[in-house]
C-alpha cells in the first residue's frame, strides 16, 4: 500500500501524499495533525484541508528509516542547503529540476523555495533538492 507504509512514518509535519476524498488520484501535502481516533489531518499543497484521512489513503513521501533533521543524500549535504543558497529543485516532486533560492529553513527540516519563474513552493524535502 504505497511507498512508506502506513501510519508508523506518518507525523505532524511529514510530507506526504493522499487520495482527497478517498478519490484514486493522490495529491500532495503535509500531515497537520495526527487524531487520537488513528486518523490524520491532511493541508494538501493546493490550498485544500481534509481533516480524518484514514492511514490506507496516505502515503508518506518522508525518506525510508529519515527522521526530520536527515540531512539530504547525494546532493551535497544538507548542510549547503541555508537561507539565500542557489538551488535546483523538484517542483512538486516531479522529476525535473527548476533553479530558485532557498527562502526559508523549516524548523521540521524543509525548506522553502522561491523558483527563478516567480513560483514558490513551501516544505520542500531535502531529498528533492540539489546545491548549485
Amino acid at each position: 500500500r504505497g511507498s512508506g507504509g502506513g501510519g508508523g512514518d506518518l507525523r505532524e509535519g511529514s510530507k506526504v501524499e493522499a487520495r482527497y476524498r478517498g478519490k484514486a488520484r493522490y495529491y500532495p501535502g503535509v500531515i497537520k495533525r495526527v487524531n487520537r481516533d488513528g486518523t490524520y489531518d491532511v493541508d494538501y499543497d493546493d490550498g485544500e484541508k481534509e481533516m480524518f484521512v484514514s492511514a490506507e489513503l496516505i502515503k508518506s513521501l518522508e525518506p525510508a528509516g529519515g527522521g526530520y533533521g536527515s540531512p539530504a543524500r547525494g546532493s551535497g549535504g544538507g548542510g549547503d542547503l541555508r537561507e539565500g543558497s542557489k538551488v535546483e529543485a523538484r517542483y512538486r516532486g516531479k522529476a525535473r529540476y527548476y533553479p530558485g533560492v532557498i527562502k526559508r529553513v523549516n524548523r521540521d527540516g524543509t525548506y522553502d523555495v522561491d523558483y527563478d519563474d516567480g513560483e514558490k513552493e513551501m516544505f520542500v524535502s531535502a531529498e528533492l533538492i540539489k546545491s548549485l
